[in-house]
């Protein structure tokens, strides 16, 4: 018998693809760099102790020929500092790395299912052909017109002889509006954010850097502004997020929920939303008078209050919520849900581990709620 012609399956075992010296360390690189805040010249410390450690080189590629290579390659700069003396910074390419890096571990597997830009149900006079036909409608615009289907149809109702075109003969394409978002995103950079031991800035910060590479690639009409908050709150730039630190703050919700609220005010998208993701309770607020008044012993009533009233306010705009609440503690749950029901919005009680994913769904799922207006 001739098994020339054989078909089948070969099955073998998995072998992790071939990376460069340079491939391998930069994945590392990327996360210390995160890690230490932009901070370059810690992250190449560290770098080279887990070489040492874990012999990441060998005489053929070392880490100075990695440093070389960041250099050539655009992700690294020369620049003196204010004394004259040289030193090294990472550049706006290595930034969008690092995005890039957090979008395929934090949303990698959900992206798989997806299939782009998530459309809304209702048809009409939007942006995106359906392939659909119906007639023309006062107020359609010509360039909606089916030049194939209006002959067609003028053909059939006016017979082929003396041939006429007439505004009952047009026949439209059909076009899908594509929701648009505007969201906000706060994150909490008191300093209960590394207290006891754990690292919970970093996270927070790959969850921000993930969803801004999904919407500035995947869905470029939406807005994505940035805020932090401690004792104040002040907008951020996405290309700042990798060198976002903890501070020796309080936590200023209030303050922080003002801010996403005028930068919401100004958009002129109808769905909007305010993601927060916090650890604490609220222990701050500015008066009017520029003072500020502190209370990190429990739920402070006056400050509390002031949170309500906030998330009350947000309701009547339209701008739901989303809480993401990495604590256990019973009473500050309790807070937070107090919170949401005032906003009418969602509150998820959720460790570091899969936090990127519930954001990822709970905005894939908000923008496909219906335009209003």
């Amino acid at each position: 018998m001739d098994n020339t012609h054989r078909k089948g399956f070969y099955f073998h075992s998995y072998k992790a693809p071939e990376l460069s010296p340079f491939d391998r360390l930069f994945d590392i690189f990327k996360e210390l760099i995160t890690h230490t805040s932009g901070d370059l010249d810690e992250a190449l410390d560290w770098l080279r102790e887990l070489d040492s450690e874990y012999n990441l080189t060998d005489e053929n590629y070392t880490i100075d020929d990695f440093v070389e290579d960041l250099k050539r390659k655009g992700y690294i700069r020369e620049e003196f500092e204010d004394d004259g003396t040289p030193g090294l910074s990472i550049t706006a390419k290595t930034e969008r790395a690092i995005r890039k890096q957090a979008l395929e571990q934090i949303f990698g597997n959900l992206q798989k299912s997806g299939s782009g830009n998530h459309k809304t149900k209702f048809t009409g006079r939007g942006d995106e052909h359906t392939g659909e036909f119906r007639e023309y409608q006062f107020g359609d615009g010509l360039e909606r017109i089916s030049l194939t289907e209006s002959l067609r149809n003028a053909q059939i109702n006016n017979g082929a002889d003396e041939f006429r075109l007439t505004e009952n003969d047009l026949i439209v394409e059909e076009a899908r509006y594509k929701a648009q978002m505007s969201t906000v995103l706060m994150i909490d950079i008191s300093h209960s954010m590394i207290l006891y031991g754990e690292d919970r800035i970093t996270p927070a910060k790959k969850v921000a850097m993930a969803l801004a590479e999904l919407i500035t690639t995947r869905y470029p009409k939406d807005t994505l502004d940035i805020i932090v908050f401690g004792n104040d709150a002040w907008s951020i730039a996405i290309k700042d997020l990798p060198y976002l630190k903890v501070g020796p703050y309080h936590t200023n919700t209030v303050a922080g929920l003002q801010l996403a609220m005028d930068i919401l005010r100004r958009k002129r998208n109808t769905n909007k939303q305010i993601f927060m993701i916090t650890d604490g309770k609220p222990s701050c607020v500015r008066e009017r008078d520029g003072s500020y008044y502190m209370n990190s012993n429990g739920l402070d009533e006056y400050i509390v209050d002031k949170c309500y009233t906030q998330a009350a306010q947000a309701r009547r705009l339209h701008i739901p919520i989303t809480t993401f609440m990495i604590a256990d503690d019973p009473y500050l749950q309790r807070f937070v849900s107090l919170f949401t029901e005032a906003n009418q919005g969602k509150a998820f009680y959720t460790g570091l581990q899969g936090l990127g994913e519930m954001i990822f769904e709970d905005y894939e799922t908000n923008r496909k709620k219906r335009i209003r207006g």
